[in-house]
């Protein structure tokens, strides 16, 4: 259960907030390379989904979760010219590819960027960037300040973030509560302890790649299930697979209170 404590930190103090979806796919995107199928040939434009990835606005600070390979282009659609962090969900390439191009930020802001990461996924940081890291490093590079990040609350600005640790197969994945709002991606397992820290959300943001059974994603179905029994009365499903079907036939599928995200979907908590 939640403790009185625990509710009042994260549903009072945290300020208003804007979500902005920059991307609601999964690895390959809608539509994905060279694919056929009807949904990747919709022209339907909440049919198309980037990688996905959401932007976190208060009144004061502005950060995305997870710099997909679609980052650049995320960020000139969405208009995101000041930017103050980077929060990361894990290591995998389509959380990660795009953080080279933080390097604009760097420029026009004269600041190094604010990097909020678990110690697995800045090991893959290091891998994937050593340029970025390095002693001497080039001009131009990518100007990072790394933050360790574990199951602990911390704060971005003034915004408070509340880690919660699901599973991807076996992989550990951060989700982040903050305030009233919860984002996960890429899981299909959440335990008790870390479920009860999701309780007393009003927006819940969570992954549901298909229909059909995934090794390390939720489901439709099992998204929905989870949400019912965590009580959330309002959610967006994200990271969605071409093989889910069309946006609008699966949306008039879902119980009431539950939608499918799509790209440029903004959602505003006050």
């Amino acid at each position: 259960m939640l403790t009185a404590t625990y509710s009042y930190f994260y549903a009072v103090i945290c300020p208003p907030l804007h979500i902005t979806f920059l991307g609601t796919g999964t690895s390959g995107g809608v539509p994905m390379v060279a694919c056929p199928c009807a949904v990747c040939q919709s022209t339907d434009p909440k049919d198309n989904r980037l990688r996905s990835s959401i932007l976190v606005q208060s009144p004061a600070t502005c950060f995305v979760i997870d710099t997909t390979p679609d980052f650049r282009y995320q960020m000139l659609r969405a208009k995101v010219t000041r930017l103050d962090a980077v929060l990361f969900t894990h290591p995998h390439k389509d959380h990660v590819a795009g953080l080279d191009d933080i390097r604009a930020y760097n420029f026009f802001q004269r600041l190094p960027m604010d990097i909020y990461a678990n110690e697995l996924t800045q090991q893959a940081l290091l891998r994937e960037f050593p340029y970025a890291f390095a002693e001497k490093k080039y001009p131009g590079v990518p100007e990072i300040d790394l933050h360790t990040i574990a199951l602990e609350h911390f704060y971005i600005g003034d915004i408070p973030v509340q880690p919660i640790l699901v599973w991807h197969h076996k992989m550990p994945v951060l989700g982040f509560r903050m305030g009233r709002f919860t984002y996960i991606t890429d899981a299909n397992r959440i335990d008790a302890a870390e479920k009860d820290k999701i309780r007393g959300t009003e927006i819940f943001v969570l992954n549901a790649l298909r229909k059909e059974t995934h090794i390390s994603h939720f489901t439709l179905s099992e998204a929905i299930t989870l949400v019912k029994d965590i009580g959330i009365p309002t959610a967006y499903f994200t990271h969605i697979s071409h093989q889910m079907g069309f946006h609008s036939t699966i949306n008039q599928e879902l119980p009431e209170g539950i939608q499918l995200a799509y790209d440029g979907l903004e959602l505003t908590l006050d």
